[in-house]
């Protein structure tokens, strides 16, 4: 298939800058021979992607900086938000739209996402899209439809090629942060119905180009079984991002099952 496994850590509300400045060097000395092989992404709080992003200059690594959101205006009376400039002046390559929490704590919309998601592509930043069912949801069998509906209101009016740009990140709400995770092959059921929307949409080359992650409670101890399933191409790490090695293992389960 060709497409690179990428593991993305999402850091959430976790780290002053000092702290994240640390936690990527102490991350470089356990992942700088797997670059090669796995793209790595780490998405710190805004107030941390300065301190990240010199450390990622002076030292040259190839690991990638994103944000955790972004506003699709360039700029203007938006009072406490970042726009698509604003990352790339500090060296942003990816952006996480949709995450869950973003959607059901702070009301964004699939509208919203949508014009996050062309903002981003518009300043040449490869946006993280999140979808993902509640347990409500994947009781009442619905998960496929909601996801597939999601991936529709997401990729609205872009291009073929920008589609086959994108990431997205497959993450039961169910599973972020409580330790459950759905089967591996259940996880692959939903990622291959996202390829397969893209695949309406755009067309197979976009289909097989898109990259498909799986996030929830990924931990070094399951990550391997996840990345073994065939439309899975990595994983968006909560928790375990914050730690270094666990980071590390994960990004060491991606590389052998891709080798």
């Amino acid at each position: 298939m060709g497409r690179q496994p990428m593991i993305a850590g999402n850091w959430k509300m976790y780290k002053k800058a000092g702290e994240a400045a640390i936690l990527v060097q102490n991350m470089e000395e356990l992942v700088e021979e797997h670059w090669h092989d796995v793209d790595i992404v780490v998405c710190p709080p805004f107030t941390a992607l300065k301190s990240v992003s010199v450390v990622i200059e002076l030292d040259r690594l190839t690991l990638g900086l994103g944000a955790q959101n972004v506003h699709w205006e360039t700029e203007g009376a938006f009072t406490g938000e970042i726009s698509p400039p604003m990352l790339t002046e500090l060296r942003c390559g990816y952006c996480i739209v949709g995450h869950s929490e973003r959607r059901e704590m702070f009301g964004e919309t699939d509208e919203a996402v949508n014009r996050k998601v062309k903002a981003l592509l518009a300043h040449k930043i490869t946006p993280i899209v999140c979808v993902g069912e509640t347990a409500d949801i994947r009781e009442a069998d619905q998960t496929e439809a909601v996801v597939r509906a999601q991936v529709k209101a997401a990729l609205e009016g872009i291009s073929a090629i920008e589609a086959a740009s994108i990431v997205i990140a497959y993450e039961p709400v169910w599973a972020i942060g409580t330790g459950r995770t759905p089967t591996p092959e259940g996880a692959n059921d939903v990622a291959r119905t996202i390829r397969a929307t893209i695949g309406a949409l755009f067309g197979p080359p976009a289909a097989q180009s898109c990259r498909v992650l799986y996030g929830g409670s990924v931990k070094p101890e399951n990550a391997a079984m996840f990345f073994c399933e065939p439309d899975i191409d990595g994983a968006l790490v909560g928790g375990a991002a914050l730690d270094a090695e666990s980071f590390a293992e994960i990004v060491v389960a991606a590389k052998e099952q891709n080798a």
